[in-house]
């Protein structure tokens, strides 16, 4: 008669997978891969197959997972563009922490990439080493006919994903966003 925790064992398999599928967050699905590739590997040494386990630890948990790791860690980042300088201004201080807690939500990060000059800064965006441009504009204060000015910073982003993510969900006024096609814009 077979040993019943062998059932158990083997039950988890099924249960561990619809666990993975299910995952919204990237990082809890890895861990949950890995739990997935260590229950099958105890599987396969329990039905004696201890060849087998030992290429699923090392293969299907520990080298799988530290690649996806890698992968997932270097695609969920928002690589934002801005002109030297312009990050010590607390007007934009304020936009990029409203832009750091709307792109949190999707599991993103932000990462900041400096230029010297705005042709370098328009160029970059082109060339697809960064996903948006934050650029400063002073305009005049709509309730006031002196020249006290607001500072709204033009916004141009080449993913389209990530400019319907900020549009419906950052909240902040001094930001104007714009949508590009780079596909069209180097023709």
């Amino acid at each position: 008669m077979t040993e019943r925790y062998i059932y158990i064992i083997i039950a988890l398999l099924p249960l561990a997978s619809l666990m993975l599928v299910f995952q919204v967050n990237p990082y809890q699905a890895l861990v949950v891969r890995a739990i997935l590739g260590a229950v099958a590997a105890l599987v396969y040494a329990v039905l004696g197959g201890a060849d087998v386990a030992l290429t699923e630890a090392l293969v299907g948990t520990m080298l799988a997972v530290t690649l996806y790791v890698v992968a997932v860690r270097s695609s969920l980042v928002m690589r934002l563009g801005i002109i030297e300088g312009m990050e010590e201004e607390s007007c934009i201080s304020e936009l990029l922490t409203d832009i750091r807690k709307t792109i949190h939500k999707h599991y993103l990060r932000l990462e900041i990439v400096e230029y010297s000059n705005l042709t370098d800064l328009k160029q970059a965006l082109l060339a697809k080493e960064i996903h948006a441009t934050c650029t400063k504009r002073d305009e005049r204060s709509p309730n006031s006919n002196t020249l006290s000015k607001v500072q709204v910073y033009d916004t141009t982003i080449r993913v389209h994903r990530l400019f319907e993510i900020l549009q419906t969900e950052l909240t902040s006024s001094q930001v104007n966003l714009k949508s590009i096609d780079v596909s069209n814009e180097q023709k």
